[in-house]
């Protein structure tokens, strides 16, 4: 049976997801993330953790968090960074503009391909670059 907490995809594997299914398993990496480190923080209290939560995880917070780490991607990060900005998305939320929107979404393939390939350090110092000025 495969260990779906402890995945490691080949590069091969990895390439035949779509930016859309990376993207798909990356905001969900993303929140976990986020929820982890409101907890870490001493931010996970009463009524307004949802509403931290989410504010977070927006398209416009991540888009936003993306430029941070832009300069410090590899080659292979940034090309996979770029066909998920390159993503055809068909609904855009009411709230983010489309640049937004893309850098959201290329964010979130991100994570999710650093996810599938097992990188949970990379993941995690790219989050914490994200995350240096919230705290």
């Amino acid at each position: 049976m495969d260990n779906y907490f402890d995945i490691h995809m080949t590069a091969d594997q990895l390439r035949s997801i779509s930016a859309i299914g990376l993207a798909h398993m990356g905001d969900a990496v993303f929140e976990v993330l986020v929820r982890g480190w409101l907890c870490a923080h001493g931010k996970a209290t009463g009524k307004g953790l949802h509403q931290a939560t989410i504010r977070l995880v927006r398209a416009e917070s991540q888009a936003e968090k993306a430029e941070r780490i832009l300069p410090i991607l590899t080659e292979e990060e940034l090309a996979v960074y770029k066909r998920g900005r390159n993503a055809q998305v068909h609904s855009i939320p009411a709230h983010a503009s489309r640049a937004q929107y893309s850098a959201a979404t290329a964010l979130e393939c991100l994570f999710g391909w650093l996810w599938l390939k097992g990188d949970r350090e990379r993941a995690n110092e790219l989050f914490g670059v994200m995350m240096e000025e919230a705290e």
